[in-house]
C-alpha cells in the first residue's frame, strides 16, 4: 500500500465538474473517458474508487438513478436499499484496509458533483487525532499516487470482501 502523495489541482477539478456531465451518470453508461474502478453493481447502485483518494480503499457509492436530493428524491424503501449497500460496502472495505474507523457521508452540491453519491474512506490506524476526520478527506495536501494495477489490486481485495448482497 502506497503513502506517496502528488498534489491536485483543485481548481481545475472545480471547472471540470461545473462544466462536464454527471461523471456518475456518464460511468453507468460505460462512457471510457470516464474510466473508474467499479467494484460492484446490481439493479440499483454502482460502487467505485474514488479517481481522486485521499485515503487508500476509499470508495463512492451512488443509485444508478441521476437523483440529487440525498434524502428528498428518494422513498423511505429505496433510500433504505442504498444505505444497505452502504453498509456491506462499509464493512467490504473494512475488512479489505487496515482500518480505525470507516468514514461514511454524502457530499456534493448542485453547483457540481449533483448526482448523490455516498463516500466511504477508512481512517487508517496510527493516523494523529489532529489529521483525522475532515482533515484526513481533504485533498489540500494532494492526493495518493497510486497506479492504475495498484487501483485494480485495492478494488479486487474490496471485491473479495463484499458478503450478502
Amino acid at each position: 500500500m502506497t503513502t506517496k502523495r502528488k498534489s491536485f489541482d483543485f481548481k481545475t477539478y472545480v471547472e471540470e465538474i461545473q462544466t462536464r456531465p454527471c461523471f456518475i451518470c456518464e460511468i453507468i453508461k460505460g462512457n471510457p473517458e470516464y474510466r473508474h474502478h467499479v467494484i460492484y453493481e446490481d439493479d440499483i447502485a454502482i460502487v467505485f474508487l474514488n479517481k481522486y483518494p485521499s485515503l487508500y480503499g476509499y470508495i463512492l457509492v451512488c443509485p444508478k438513478e441521476h437523483r440529487e436530493m440525498v434524502t428528498g428524491d428518494f422513498s423511505p424503501d429505496e433510500y433504505l436499499a442504498l444505505q444497505r449497500v452502504v453498509y456491506q460496502m462499509g464493512e467490504a472495505v473494512r475488512k479489505s484496509v487496515p482500518t480505525e474507523r470507516v468514514y461514511i457521508l454524502s457530499l456534493g452540491s448542485q453547483q457540481g458533483n449533483k448526482h448523490v453519491h455516498w463516500h466511504i474512506a477508512p481512517l487508517p490506524p496510527g493516523v494523529p487525532f489532529e489529521d483525522q476526520q475532515l482533515a484526513a478527506l481533504s485533498v489540500n495536501n494532494g492526493i495518493l499516487d497510486l497506479t492504475d494495477d495498484e487501483m485494480a489490486t485495492m478494488a479486487d481485495q474490496i471485491r473479495a470482501n463484499i458478503g450478502g448482497l
